[in-house]
C-alpha cells in the first residue's frame, strides 16, 4: 500500500461487555501495522485485545449504553488524554446508536461517520428492519413481533417449522441466557424459548422466517460509505459455518466475487443514504432466485479482516483515510481468501458433524486453508494467549454463572492505562492541554 499520513490517532469504540470480540483486534492490527496510534475502549484489564503490541492506550471502562452523558464525558476526557482529535470507530450495535443520537458534542474532539440520527437503531432493530425493507420494497424474510403466546402459534402455522427467533433489539441485553438468535425446531421448542424469555425481552421477540438453503447460501457484504454514500470498497462473501450452526457469528467465511449482490447492496444503501461501516447478512433463496437480507449491521463486523483488496485497504483502513480527508485507492477483492475464528469454528463444526453435513476431513482441510484468524498473529501472540485462557476459564465455569457477560462496576469510571505501544510519540502534559483548546 502506497504511504499515507498516519499522524491522527484512532479510538476503537465498544459498549458490549464481550471480551472475546474479536473485530475490535482487527481494528487494532490493521491500524497499528500502518502506523496509526490506536486507542482502545475495553471492559476488562484481562481483555485480549487490550494486550495487542500495537495499541497505544487502553481506556479501561464498562458503562451503562443507558446513561449517555456519562459515555460522552468519559469520551471527552480520553480526547483530553490522547491530545489531539481523533477517529472513532464504533465496533457494536450500541456503540454505533450512540454516537448517531447522542454524538454531535463530541465532533470537536473525534471524527466519525455521520449517518441520519435515527437510522442505526432503525436497522439494527431486527423488526424494524424487516418494516424498513418493507417500505423500500427489499426482499427479507417474514417476520412478526410476539406480543402474546397467541400470536407465536399464529405465525408458525403460517410460516411453519423451523422458525428464526430474534431478540429485536440484542444491544438491549439478553433475558435469561437467551441467544439473539435460536433456530426453533418445533412447538415444544418455541415454548420452551417464549417461557425462558417472554415479556422479559427488552424490545420484544420476533419470530423470523426460516429460509432454506444450503452450502453456499449464506452471503454477506462488507463496506465503507463515505458521506455522499458512495461505497468504496465494497466486498461480498460466503458464510461457510457459523456459531451457532446456521445462527451466529461467522466462523469460517470465504471472499466471492458477486457482482448482483454487490449492485444490489450498494443501491440499498444509496436509498437509505447511509455513511459508515456497514455489514449485511442475507441468504439466497432459491424459491424465488432473490437474496433476501437477514440482519443489517450499521458498524464493522466482526470478520471484517477477511476481505483487504490488492490495494492493501479493508474498510476499517477506508474509514480511516476518509475521515482524515484522504485518498482512498482503489483496489479489487482477493477471491478465495478465507478467514477463521480458531476459538468458535471447532465448536460450530461438531454442530455441523452432528448434522451430518461436515465430515472431519473436510474440516481439517478447510482449517488448513485459512489465510488469516481472528486471534492468532506471528507479530502479535499475546490476545491469542489470553484467547485460550479466556476459553478454559469459560469451560471450567460454564456450571456456573461466571461465565456470562458482565460490566465491572468499578469500571464504571474510566481508567486509563498505557498500551505496550504507549511509548511511542506520547504527548506531553502541556501539548495535550494546548491541542485540546484548539479542536474545542
Amino acid at each position: 500500500m502506497l504511504p499515507f499520513d498516519t499522524s491522527t490517532p484512532a479510538v476503537v469504540f465498544k459498549l458490549d461487555p464481550n471480551v472475546m470480540h474479536h473485530g475490535g483486534l482487527g481494528v487494532i492490527r490493521s491500524l497499528g501495522r500502518a502506523g496509526v496510534p490506536v486507542y482502545a475502549v475495553q471492559e476488562d484489564s484481562l481483555a485480549p485485545a487490550a494486550h495487542s503490541r500495537y495499541l497505544r492506550g487502553r481506556w479501561l471502562w464498562s458503562p451503562d449504553p443507558a446513561e449517555t452523558d456519562r459515555i460522552r464525558d468519559g469520551l471527552a476526557e480520553l480526547a483530553d488524554r490522547i491530545g489531539r482529535p481523533s477517529v472513532l470507530i464504533p465496533t457494536d450495535d450500541a456503540a454505533a446508536i450512540f454516537l448517531a443520537e447522542h454524538g454531535d458534542p463530541l465532533r470537536p474532539f473525534f471524527r466519525f461517520a455521520q449517518p441520519a440520527r435515527d437510522l442505526p437503531r432503525q436497522l439494527a432493530g431486527k423488526y424494524s428492519m424487516f418494516q424498513l425493507c418493507r417500505q423500500l420494497d427489499v426482499p427479507c424474510a417474514e417476520a412478526t413481533l410476539v406480543g402474546a403466546w397467541d400470536e407465536a402459534l399464529e405465525f408458525a402455522a403460517e410460516v411453519g417449522y423451523p422458525l428464526v427467533a430474534k431478540l429485536s433489539a440484542p444491544w438491549l441485553g439478553t433475558p435469561g441466557g437467551v441467544r439473539s438468535t435460536t433456530i426453533v425446531g418445533d412447538e415444544e421448542e418455541l415454548a420452551e424459548l417464549y417461557g425462558r424469555c417472554g415479556d422479559a425481552a427488552v424490545g420484544g421477540l420476533m419470530l423470523q422466517e426460516f429460509i432454506p438453503g444450503g452450502p453456499g447460501d449464506d452471503w454477506f457484504f462488507h463496506g465503507y460509505c463515505d458521506a455522499a454514500s458512495v461505497c468504496r470498497p465494497a466486498f461480498t462473501g460466503v458464510k461457510e459455518r457459523s456459531y451457532p450452526a446456521h445462527a451466529g457469528l461467522t466462523s469460517l467465511g470465504r471472499c466471492v466475487e458477486n457482482e448482483a449482490l454487490l449492485k444490489e447492496s450498494a443501491k440499498l444503501l444509496e436509498q437509505l443514504a447511509f455513511s459508515g461501516i456497514v455489514d449485511l447478512d442475507f441468504r439466497w433463496d432459491a424459491r424465488d432466485r432473490r437474496y433476501k437480507l437477514l440482519d443489517f449491521n450499521p458498524r464493522l463486523g466482526a470478520q471484517f479482516r477477511l476481505f483487504r483488496d490488492d490495494a492493501g485497504v479493508d474498510v476499517a483502513l477506508a474509514s480511516y483515510l476518509d475521515l482524515t480527508g484522504q485518498e482512498v485507492p482503489e483496489g479489487r477483492q482477493p477471491v478465495g481468501r478465507r478467514f477463521l475464528v480458531e476459538n468458535y469454528d471447532p465448536i460450530a463444526a461438531l454442530g455441523y458433524l452432528r448434522r451430518g453435513e461436515l465430515g472431519l476431513r473436510s474440516w481439517v482441510s478447510s482449517v488448513r486453508g485459512a489465510h488469516e484468524t481472528a486471534w492468532f498473529a506471528r507479530d502479535d501472540l499475546l490476545p491469542f494467549v489470553l484467547m485460550c485462557l479466556w476459553m478454559v476459564c469459560r469451560a471450567v465455569a460454564r456450571p456456573w454463572p461466571l461465565h456470562r457477560r458482565t460490566r465491572h462496576p468499578e469500571l464504571a469510571e474510566p481508567q486509563y492505562v498505557p498500551g505496550r505501544n504507549h511509548a511511542l510519540g506520547k504527548p506531553t502534559r502541556r501539548r495535550r492541554k494546548r491541542l485540546f483548546e484548539e479542536c474545542r
